[in-house]
């Protein structure tokens, strides 16, 4: 490796350690030529993850921009930073498992939701209403109905909205814009 303050080309390795995550390698090394000594840091060159939009657009997946997702919909809840950091790193994770690198973001949002649904109710129903797009209020509380069902044992009802709270028992048309 050249030195950064000489410029040769020989040095020898004075010390190595894994980082905490075991996906690099620091390494010291001292310069044969003028002695002083510099860090290098190794790294597994990794096909980079391309996520496929709706609108068939390409781009590269973006950590920040999952916990960003993430964190909006855990917003006010009971849900820690390093849960939630953590569940961007597991689906990170899984994303790089994947054999095919160009993954559509239904996928994502799906492991996200899967998430979610361990982590907290709310923030699940809150991503899932912006996720699959609920064309009306019916919509929605069909989806929660049906998530109450499943939680529920064979023959339990679901609770009653709090009170105060009125849901409809028709469709609510859409507003005209």
């Amino acid at each position: 490796m050249r030195c950064p303050f000489c410029g040769h080309l020989e040095d020898k390795v004075v010390d190595s350690r894994e980082s905490r995550e075991g996906d690099t390698v620091r390494r010291r090394r001292e310069c044969l030529a003028c002695g002083r000594r510099f860090t290098s840091y190794e790294r597994v060159e990794e096909t980079p993850i391309l996520i496929i939009k709706k609108d068939g657009r390409r781009e590269p997946f973006d950590r920040a921009k999952l916990l960003k997702g993430i964190t909006a919909a855990c917003q006010k809840r009971p849900v820690t930073l390093a849960q939630m950091e953590e569940a961007a790193s597991d689906i990170q994770a899984r994303l790089q498992e994947r054999v095919d690198k160009e993954i559509p973001s239904r996928d994502v949002g799906e492991m996200v939701m899967d998430v979610l649904k361990t982590l907290d109710s709310v923030a699940y129903v809150r991503f899932a209403s912006v996720y699959r797009e609920f064309r009306d209020l019916h919509d929605f509380v069909q989806y929660v109905e049906n998530l109450l069902g499943q939680a529920l044992p064979m023959g339990s009802r679901a609770p009653a909205p709090p009170k105060g709270v009125d849901l409809p028992s028709e469709p609510v048309p859409p507003t005209p814009t």
